[in-house]
C-alpha cells in the first residue's frame, strides 16, 4: 500500500474493502465541497453494496433509486439502502480516527428517510480502501447519541457503536425483536409560494450550505418532498427543472425528467363507438410492480369546453391485464384527495385510469400513486 500522512491500520476486528482504481466522479456539484462529499458516498456506495448484496442481503438496492441520489449528495451526507424491510444509512468519512459515527440530522429526523441501521465508513482513497468503522441503530442514535444544533448532526461515540459488521448479519438472521427506530415527530408541509421562495434563496450556489440558512423544520419538511428536494438540486447547478406536462409535450422532456423515467410517446386512441383511432403525443413512465412491468401514460383529451388530462396504467406486455387489487390514484399537491381520483381493479382489467378537466387557463398540481407502490418510487408534483 502507499504512505499516507496518517497510518491507516489493518485490524481484526473490522471489515476492510478495496476500492477499484477504475471508479471516479460521475455527476457535476454546485461546489467543491458538496462535488467531494458525493465522491466518497459514490465510492462507498459502489464498494459497499456489491458485498453487502453477496454477504448478507440480496435484495439490498439503493433508495429511492440512482437518480435521486445526486439532490441527496448536494445536500447532505449519507446514502440511503433498503433490504427486505430494513433500511440503513452508508455514513462515509474522510477523517480516519474512527472515534465517533456523525450523521446528518435528516436521516433521523425526517419520517421519510429515517433507517433502522446507520453504518460508519471510514473511506481512504489514497490507499484504495474502506473501513467499516461500526454502526448502530435508528433508536440508539436517538436516545443515546448528542444533537448538536450548530452542525445538525447527531453523534455517537465509537464504543457505543458495533464494531464488527458481521453481527448485523446474524441479528437479522435470528429476527431479534430489538427496537431499531425511535419515535420521529410528523412533518407540516411547506405552503407553496414559500416553497418557491426558499428555493430561489437556496438556490444560489453561493450559499455554502443550504441545510443549515433556515429552521431544521422548514428545511426538513422541504426536502422531504422530492419534487422541491430536486428543484433545489438543479438551480443550484444553474439548470432549469420544470415539472410542466404542458411544457415537456411543447419542448421536450429535460434532462432531469429523463433521468427520473419520462418520455414522450405517441399513443393510439380509439373512439368509444371503435370505428375510428387518432394518434396524441403524451408521456410515458415504465414502472416495476411486483417484479412485473408497467406503464404510467399521461395524455390530453380535448373537447369543446374542457381540458381533460388522462392518467393511465397498462400493462408493457400485449395483452397483459392489470391484476385484480391494483390502485391509480391522484392527489392534489399538498396530498388531498377529490372526486373521482382512484380507479381499482376489482376484477382483471385492461387498465387503469383517472382523469383530471380543468378548465380553459387554470394551472394545478398533482401527485400520483399506485398500490402496490412500484419499484423507486418517489412522490412528485406534476404541473398542468
Amino acid at each position: 500500500m502507499s504512505s499516507t500522512d496518517t497510518p491507516f491500520f489493518i485490524d481484526a476486528n473490522h471489515l476492510y474493502l478495496e476500492i477499484p482504481p477504475s471508479l471516479s466522479q460521475e455527476q457535476i456539484y454546485s461546489s467543491p465541497g458538496a462535488s467531494r462529499r458525493a465522491w466518497i458516498n459514490q465510492l462507498c456506495l459502489k464498494v459497499f453494496l456489491p458485498w453487502f448484496q453477496e454477504e448478507i442481503a440480496p435484495s439490498a438496492k439503493v433508495f429511492p433509486n440512482i437518480a435521486s441520489l445526486p439532490s441527496f449528495w448536494e445536500l447532505l451526507n449519507g446514502t440511503p439502502i433498503t433490504f427486505d424491510s430494513y433500511r440503513l444509512i452508508l455514513v462515509p468519512t474522510l477523517a480516519i480516527d474512527g472515534d465517533e459515527l456523525r450523521v446528518p440530522q435528516e436521516w433521523l429526523d425526517i419520517p421519510q428517510f429515517a433507517a433502522d441501521y446507520y453504518i460508519g465508513v471510514e473511506v481512504n482513497p489514497d490507499d484504495n480502501l474502506i473501513k467499516i468503522f461500526g454502526y448502530t441503530t435508528h433508536a440508539k442514535l436517538k436516545n443515546q447519541g448528542f444533537l448538536d444544533n450548530n452542525d445538525r448532526t447527531y453523534s455517537l461515540e465509537s464504543e457505543d457503536l458495533i464494531e464488527d459488521i458481521n453481527v448485523l448479519a446474524v441479528a437479522l438472521e435470528l429476527n431479534t425483536s430489538e427496537i431499531l427506530k425511535a419515535e420521529i415527530s410528523p412533518l407540516e408541509s411547506v405552503p407553496e409560494t414559500q416553497a418557491t421562495t426558499i428555493l430561489e434563496r437556496l438556490g444560489n450556489p453561493q450559499v455554502i450550505f443550504p441545510r443549515l440558512e433556515i429552521p431544521f423544520s422548514t428545511w426538513s419538511s422541504l426536502i422531504a418532498q422530492s419534487t422541491w428536494r430536486k428543484k433545489l438540486y438543479a438551480a443550484r447547478q444553474g439548470l432549469p427543472v420544470d415539472n410542466s406536462i404542458t411544457q415537456w409535450l411543447q419542448t421536450g422532456v429535460n434532462h432531469f425528467a429523463q433521468l427520473w423515467g419520462w418520455e414522450t410517446k405517441e399513443f393510439l386512441i380509439v373512439s368509444a363507438q371503435m370505428r375510428s383511432s387518432s394518434s396524441v403525443q403524451g408521456l410515458s413512465r415504465q414502472l416495476t410492480i411486483a417484479e412485473n412491468t408497467y406503464e404510467l401514460r399521461i395524455y390530453p383529451r380535448q373537447t369543446p369546453e374542457d381540458i381533460i388530462w388522462r392518467f393511465e396504467l397498462r400493462n408493457s406486455i400485449s395483452g397483459g391485464q392489470i391484476p385484480v387489487g391494483f390502485k391509480l390514484r391522484l392527489l392534489t399537491e399538498d396530498s388531498q384527495e377529490f372526486e373521482n381520483n382512484e380507479d381499482i381493479a376489482t376484477s382483471l382489467v385492461d387498465m387503469l385510469y383517472v382523469e383530471v378537466i380543468l378548465e380553459p387557463g387554470e394551472s394545478i398540481g398533482v401527485n400520483w400513486e399506485i398500490e402496490p407502490t412500484p419499484a423507486d418510487w418517489e412522490r412528485e408534483i406534476l404541473r398542468f
